[in-house]
């Protein structure tokens, strides 16, 4: 029995001997987590708000004026590949469970200016942080081991974010 999506070989100790077995299938084990299709779905909501902050540092970099404009533009699109990575990851784990990534983000926030910028992004950081470490929860519940770690690795990305920003913003006026 295969408990994980990657190719797995089981040895089969019969008796005329043994044999290797490749399995393709992965257990789901819907006697351990009966709702996998609740877990894809937080996922495909996580899908999306990853999406959401790749077309927000997109955006609001490009919308960044002032003096501080350098330094801020560059802070912003250099988050961009982590949140495409986080993006790769779930579509691929949603898609490997059985279910079909998103293809729609979350709507961007609008911003007026550049501390309702880093507010937005600030806040969309907390809501990842807090959204996967209930999905890691979740992972965990239903036997994707895996999944929850990635999920605790994704937690420590998302924090490094939240708390760069929060501290651009500790003396914006």
């Amino acid at each position: 029995m295969c408990f994980y999506k990657k190719r797995q070989y089981i040895v089969d100790w019969g008796e005329h001997g043994f044999s290797v077995k490749f399995c393709l299938y992965r257990n789901i084990r819907k006697d351990a987590y009966p709702d996998m299709k609740a877990l894809i779905d937080a996922l495909n909501r996580d899908l999306a708000s990853e999406f959401q902050a790749v077309l927000m540092y997109t955006v609001y970099s490009a919308r960044v004026t002032g003096v501080y404009r350098p330094q801020l533009v560059q802070f912003m699109q250099a988050e961009i590949p982590d949140e495409l990575g986080h993006a790769q990851f779930l579509a691929d784990k949603i898609a490997a469970l059985g279910g079909i990534p998103t293809t729609e983000p979350a709507p961007v926030p609008p911003a007026n200016n550049m501390k309702e910028m880093l507010e937005n992004i600030l806040a969309a950081e907390k809501d990842a942080i807090a959204g996967y470490s209930k999905r890691a929860e979740e992972a965990r519940e239903a036997g994707e081991i895996g999944l929850s770690v990635h999920l605790e690795t994704m937690i420590g990305d998302e924090t490094a974010h939240y708390e760069e920003t929060k501290k651009i913003l500790v003396d914006w006026h």
